[in-house]
């Protein structure tokens, strides 16, 4: 009982705490504007939760064109050091070089369940018309995503259901990624 309490809290702050990082890289790479008199109501809370592990990064990390090196080490060392513990507190331990790879494939499960709350949140917010910064973000977010979706799935209806296609090939991705984890 006290590793499952310990295991979800863990998940749930490790899992935030990357997934920040992770929005930090989508949107920088995508240009989307995170400065904090931009309107965009997510950068101060991304700045405010990542800075403190990024920054130090990036003074050691350069950017790899329109990629954050920085905030990506800094996701998968949130999940290294949490895959980490949790194995630890476990009593599973077997070989340390397996901990990397488990990491990696942690971080590729985190950016997919993230990109389907993404997805998620806009179609919701996208049915009641909200005119807010928050949908104008989502909107700038999630459209990169949908419009390739959308030159094959017109609307049918008024309704848009490139967001229901990509939930699907997410949960593909998802299926293929447990596949290939539990080969190796």
């Amino acid at each position: 009982m006290i590793y499952s309490i310990f295991s979800l809290i863990l998940n749930l702050a490790a899992g935030l705490l990357a997934t920040v990082c992770l929005l930090r890289i989508y949107m920088q790479y995508h240009r989307i504007s995170m400065s904090l008199g931009s309107g965009n109501p997510l950068s101060s809370f991304i700045f405010a939760a990542s800075n403190w592990l990024v920054l130090p990064l990036r003074k050691k990390l350069p950017p790899l064109g329109r990629v954050d090196t920085s905030s990506l080490v800094a996701a998968y060392l949130i999940v290294l050091v949490k895959t980490t513990l949790l194995w630890i507190f476990s009593g599973l331990m077997g070989e340390w070089a397996m901990l990397f790879l488990i990491a990696v494939f942690a971080l590729l499960t985190l950016s997919i369940t993230a990109l389907s709350w993404l997805i998620i949140a806009y179609a919701l917010l996208s049915l009641v018309r909200a005119d807010s910064d928050l949908s104008f973000v989502l909107e700038q977010m999630v459209n990169p995503l949908l419009n390739p979706i959308r030159r094959f799935i017109p609307l049918l209806g008024g309704i848009d259901l490139s967001p229901i296609a990509f939930l699907l090939i997410l949960q593909i991705l998802e299926v293929v990624l447990r596949y290939v984890e539990q080969s190796i």
